[in-house]
């Protein structure tokens, strides 16, 4: 039980976090400011984000047990189900961190991008790494037959993160890249993907109209 407290304590801490430096941050918008609380909210996300959860998904089934819940039905359909959802999920992070390399010269909590990254996998979706981070969960979830972490993914630990992006992220990076950013924003969609129409071909009509 211990680790779940931990996993409600790191979400709140999350939470309360994105709540009072968002606040900071709109009354200090500036660039320096922008980049500095930017550093302390991701060290919040893996201290008490990422590793609690990390360490939770080591003991999946353990929580049914402990819980009394009974665990997912057919097991191979789970498995194979689970494992396809990380596998997509997983390539979501991957593309992600290579695009912010290429594209934003730069990555979340290490080095702060200098450019908007608004090409490739950005110009569908404006968050793709952290959709591939909750494709793992879930698959992670699937593939362990845990019935409690696939409940507990999507009521706690992604909740928590989302409101970590809206509140805080996309205030952050207004800020820092302007006009640019709000631009981008309005005309892509925050998490699903949309592969019918993207960033770029509108900005591709847009100049070609002018």
């Amino acid at each position: 039980m211990i680790l779940i407290y931990l996993q409600v304590a790191g979400c709140a801490i999350l939470v309360v976090s994105s709540f009072v430096l968002g606040i900071w941050l709109k009354r200090h918008p500036s660039k320096n400011a922008a980049e500095i609380t930017s550093r302390i909210m991701h060290f919040f996300i893996i201290i008490a984000w990422v590793i609690p959860i990390g360490t939770g998904f080591t003991m999946l089934t353990e929580y049914d047990e402990l819980l009394s819940m009974p665990s997912l039905p057919f097991p191979m359909i789970s498995q194979v189900t689970g494992a396809l959802v990380m596998l997509i999920g997983f390539g979501f992070f991957v593309i992600s961190i290579a695009v912010l390399l290429d594209r934003g010269g730069g990555l979340p909590a290490f080095e702060l991008t200098n450019k908007l990254a608004a090409k490739d996998i950005y110009k569908h979706t404006r968050n793709p790494m952290s959709l591939g981070v909750y494709l793992i969960c879930i698959g992670l979830s699937i593939l362990g037959g845990s019935t409690f972490f696939i409940l507990w993914s999507l009521i706690v630990i992604i909740p928590a993160h989302v409101f970590f992006l809206k509140y805080f992220e996309e205030r952050e990076l207004e800020i820092r890249f302007g006009d640019p950013y709000r631009e981008y924003r309005r005309k892509v969609p925050f998490l699903i993907p949309n592969f019918r129409k993207s960033y770029e071909t509108e900005l591709t009509n847009k100049n070609g109209d002018k």
